[in-house]
Order: structure tokens, then C-alpha cells, then sequence
């Protein structure tokens, strides 16, 4: 298991929709999302600053890669990013602005 952090902008005004737009997250991309590896995936929101956090098996590479392939993804980035979320970042792995970890505490 390997966890990430991610943060990124999304449009002001779209705070709310950002919000709902989770809320009603459709069956089959949560589908999707358990499908590729992500075993639990958090997002916090701050205004128009979200930080995610997520824990993906056997690593967020290969989450990101199984989650990327499948139709449903293309779907939601459709529906969800050109209304909330400027273009993202991407790393070479197909992971968004990644935030370094620096510690962790696990009794």
C-alpha cells in the first residue's frame, strides 16, 4: 500500500458544485476507483484549495494507470473538470500535483 496527498485549485464560485458533484459521485466510478487499487480517497476543502488524500494498493502509479483506463473516468473528467478545475498538473505517472510526505504516525 502506498498513500498520497495531492492538492490543487479548483474555479472560484464552484466551491458548492465541487462539493455536490462529490456527494452524488456516481456508483460506477466508485466502482472504478476500488477497482484500480484506491483503498480509501479523502478530499478536504478549503475555499478553493482541495487537498486528497488517498491510500492505493500495490501502488498510486499503477491506481492511477488501472483508474485512467477505464471509460468511467474519462466520463467524470468530462462532466467534472471543465466546469470546477483548470487544467491540472500531471506528473509522469498520470498523478496530479503531489504533495511530499514528510512524516507519518501509525500506532
Amino acid at each position: 500500500m502506498e498513500r498520497v496527498c495531492l492538492s490543487f485549485e479548483i474555479l472560484p464560485g464552484t466551491g458548492e458544485e465541487f462539493d455536490r458533484r462529490h456527494q452524488e459521485a456516481w456508483p460506477e466510478f466508485l466502482e472504478a476507483l476500488a477497482g484500480a487499487g484506491f483503498r480509501t480517497y479523502t478530499l478536504f476543502r478549503r475555499d478553493t484549495t482541495v487537498i486528497a488524500y488517498g491510500e492505493c494498493e500495490p501502488s498510486v502509479a499503477e491506481a492511477f494507470a488501472r483508474l485512467s483506463s477505464q471509460p468511467v473516468a474519462a466520463r467524470w473528467s468530462e462532466w467534472f473538470i471543465p466546469a470546477i478545475m483548470p487544467a491540472a498538473v500531471i506528473d509522469e505517472e498520470g498523478v496530479p500535483d503531489r504533495v511530499s510526505e514528510v512524516w507519518h504516525f501509525e500506532p
